[in-house]
């Protein structure tokens, strides 16, 4: 058993878990629009945790490549109102997708139990801010800036290179009072990564796990299950499936979805193929 405090509750990381997307955006890639009222979040909140859900992952600033970013104040008003519904309503983690020092502020105040950072704490006062929740954090990698980080990225090595920098950003976070037992990392898929470097990572997710880090994978529908399969986005379930079950053979725990009720299925029973062993 690996146990992590997240806030209120605490999750065993020696099994996998599902955290499911809840887009409080209206231009996400996927479902942008969709849970934008409060009752509507709410629905799809109840829905992902009947399913197995262990993590509900509230955004308000859409990442998606060529994204633009939002006021902090809009990020605010989309977020914490469904924080704290959640969490008055339901006994789950909930975790928010934001790099702004004041939601992640905000956010702690009202029970979020993880900080999942897409820019690894690198905006202006995020880090202290994450700091002083005492809360664990998903560091993630993203080479440049949603606008254009799908312009010709490029690697001279895009796990060593991935790994260098989450490494540093362990570092950033130590320096500021955080331990190194509270992270865990995202190589980012899709974010600044051709198809090869995605496909890379993914086989080398046991690489960022031997760091001694738990190891979350987000690519739920992305482009790269499009690529190889040639599919729409409405219909990469299974190409997603297939990709996270290699994550997870290759060591990931959390699993950042869509669609949940699915990958709750598949996992556990991976895990008890796993166990028998």
């Amino acid at each position: 058993m690996s146990l992590m405090p997240f806030g209120d509750k605490s999750l065993d990381l020696s099994l996998p878990h599902v955290m499911g997307i809840l887009n409080i955006t209206p231009d996400s890639f996927s479902d942008g629009g969709a849970f934008n009222s409060l009752d509507a979040a709410l629905h799809q909140a109840d829905k992902m945790i009947q399913e197995g859900a262990s993590i509900i992952d509230v955004g308000g600033e859409s990442t998606r490549p060529g994204a633009s970013p939002v006021s902090i104040q809009q990020e605010l008003d989309r977020v914490l109102p469904v924080v704290d519904a959640i969490k008055t309503r339901f006994d789950i983690v909930v975790s928010v997708d934001t790099s702004t020092e004041e939601v992640i502020r905000g956010a702690a105040l009202l029970r979020a139990g993880l900080i999942n950072d897409v820019r690894a704490l690198e905006r202006e006062g995020a880090l202290q801010a994450a700091a002083e929740t005492s809360l664990p954090i998903c560091l993630m990698h993203m080479k440049g800036v949603p606008q254009t980080m799908q312009d010709h990225p490029d690697y001279d090595s895009v796990v060593t290179d991935v790994s260098n920098y989450l490494l540093s950003r362990v570092g950033e976070c130590e320096a500021a009072g955080i331990d190194r037992t509270r992270l865990i990392l995202d190589p980012g898929i899709g974010f600044g990564k051709s198809l090869s470097h995605n496909l890379s990572l993914l086989n080398h997710t046991d690489h960022f796990k031997k760091l001694g880090f738990d190891v979350l994978i987000g690519l739920s529908r992305k482009t790269m299950i499009g690529d190889v399969l040639s599919l729409p986005v409405e219909e990469r379930l299974y190409g997603t499936m297939g990709a996270n079950a290699a994550a997870y053979s290759k060591g990931a725990r959390i699993f950042r979805v869509h669609d949940v009720k699915p990958h709750v299925q598949m996992l556990a029973l991976m895990s008890s193929i796993e166990r028998e062993n």
